[in-house]
């Protein structure tokens, strides 16, 4: 479905942004992308999406993704529904307009997503949320099997997150192939196989079990994080905790068991 073997980018022969990165999506399954600022989340998955040129590497594909940016608006005042409608651009050959059946595709992708009502909406006019959800539908149109999203859900509110998370799982279930980059490592656990940690010292792929770890994100990001494991009505989960106010060098000097220990007692607290 996608591959990358050791693929690199950068500006200049001196300045790269990631090398030798390596992995693979397959079908129902979703790979996230993790790293902190400046560390080429966007570059990559721009890569993998066939929107950007990596310098060295292969990028393998089957057939072209689905591709959904972070929602920041647009300049001009198009309607929910012609915003969808650009997702059918392969589809729709040179010097023609959409016709019916690229209109109930965008229909149907809105439909999916919970946003037909927004279609005669203008687009600046909705919300981070409902624009997400625009965005995405847009994806989906486009007919590919693969997806790929840049932070999708930035500057968006707890229950827009669920929402656009909850979707995810669903394409998933239909055999959808996920990458995503997302600043959030709780939400990698929530729906990732495999993940890719991406760092100014290099970069790391491998399953999420293995690179989800309190250790490695404590290392990724120079803050202190737990990793905490509990049961939600007899179904084993994770969790992620960051503890505010002390730095990787203090997190290593003492163990906050207390922490994981209240949270197990009363995890809804």
């Amino acid at each position: 479905m996608l591959e990358l073997e050791q693929v690199g980018f950068g500006y200049t022969p001196r300045n790269w942004v990631f090398r030798n990165v390596s992995f693979r999506v397959s079908p129902g399954a979703a790979t996230a992308v993790l790293g902190p600022n400046g560390s080429g989340k966007t570059s990559l998955v721009r890569c993998a999406a066939g929107l950007l040129t990596p310098v060295e590497g292969v990028v393998l594909r089957e057939q072209s993704a689905g591709f959904v940016p972070q929602a920041h608006g647009s300049a001009f005042a198009y309607r929910a529904m012609d915003m969808v409608l650009m997702g059918r651009a392969r589809h729709v050959g040179v010097f023609r307009t959409p016709g019916n059946a690229d209109r109930a595709a965008a229909l149907e992708a809105m439909d999916r997503v919970g946003a037909a009502e927004l279609r005669d909406r203008l687009f600046p006019t909705l919300s981070g949320g409902e624009q997400q959800l625009v965005l995405i539908a847009r994806a989906i149109a486009a007919g590919s099997p693969l997806l790929v999203l840049d932070e999708p859900v930035t500057g968006l509110d707890l229950k827009n997150q669920v929402s656009v998370l909850t979707l995810l799982r669903e394409l998933m279930a239909d055999g959808m192939a996920l990458l995503l980059s997302t600043h959030h490592p709780d939400h990698a656990m929530h729906l990732a196989s495999q993940v890719v940690l991406l760092a100014r010292t290099g970069a790391r792929a491998g399953p999420a079990a293995e690179l989800l770890t309190d250790v490695e994100l404590s290392h990724l990001y120079g803050v202190s994080v737990n990793t905490l494991s509990y049961s939600d009505d007899g179904v084993p989960r994770m969790a992620i905790v960051v503890d505010y106010g002390h730095d990787v060098s203090e997190r290593f000097r003492r163990t906050p068991t207390y922490v994981s220990e209240r949270f197990q007692k009363h995890p809804h607290k």
